[in-house]
């Protein structure tokens, strides 16, 4: 795993604009390299901001969008239509409006979806789509990820993955159901520890004092999963903390 790089920004709106233009830049560089590139999107106020800052980035026309594969982090497990699903609040504020081949964004399931109520299936369902898009060399049953980006809350969870919970003690399962999140809707499906490892590149996004001591958590030497989920955010070739200075203002110097 590689060691976490610390990038810091103004305020919240400056943050999301440069992580939009890191990430066309990231996707334009896969892709030229590769042909394709696979991204995982977060939620949150930064993770949609974000991306309405790639909608209306020039830039974006760059980038070959019916070769990008979307994924998510996590998702709240609720009906299709709901407004708290992380994927429909990323339709609206940017894929919409870029040309993605439907075939390629894999949205995770729905509470009314056809294992109806049964997050314990739904997960098993998408777990069997990560692995059907996994190559041979692969670490895990899922994709190596290009850019998996996460948000971070002020307990220090990622995706959902809360402290505490035995979520984030998985190693086998690429894919959970999540009961009883401290954070509602209290049920929730979520990537566990082993796929986020696997990915290329890992952005953990925060802005805000309220994420300041997640973010010191996250990043102090012994700092164990079950306290701060965080602290397990590391990818294969680089682990970036994109940071407002009020989410970076708890950290050394």
């Amino acid at each position: 795993m590689s060691a976490p790089k610390i990038i810091v920004h103004a305020d919240a709106d400056l943050l999301a604009r440069a992580v939009a233009a890191r990430l066309i830049t990231r996707i334009v560089d896969v892709q030229a390299e590769r042909g394709e590139a696979s991204i995982v999107l977060t939620g949150g106020t930064v993770g949609i901001a974000l991306l309405a800052e790639v909608a209306a980035s020039p830039a974006r026309d760059a980038v070959d969008w019916a070769k990008v594969d979307v994924w998510w982090g996590d998702e709240r497990f609720v009906p299709e239509g709901d407004a708290d699903r992380n994927a429909l609040q990323a339709r609206e504020a940017l894929l919409d409006a870029v040309p993605l081949d439907p075939a390629r964004v894999h949205p995770m399931p729905a509470s009314d979806g056809p294992d109806g109520d049964d997050v314990e299936a739904a997960a098993v369902r998408h777990a069997a789509e990560l692995r059907a898009a996994a190559k041979p060399e692969d670490p895990v049953e899922a994709p190596s990820f290009d850019v998996l980006m996460l948000g971070v809350g002020p307990d220090a969870h990622i995706a959902s993955l809360f402290p505490g919970l035995p979520g984030v003690l998985e190693d086998k399962r690429t894919v959970i159901g999540v009961h009883d999140s401290p954070k509602p809707p209290p049920t929730r499906v979520s990537l566990t520890v082993p796929v986020i490892q696997a990915a290329r590149e890992v952005w953990v996004v925060a802005a805000g004092e309220g994420k300041a001591e997640a973010i010191r958590l996250g990043l102090a030497t012994g700092t164990s999963p079950s306290e701060a989920p965080v602290s397990t955010a590391r990818g294969r070739t680089e682990t970036l903390y994109l940071l407002d200075r009020a989410a970076a203002s708890r950290l050394p110097g």
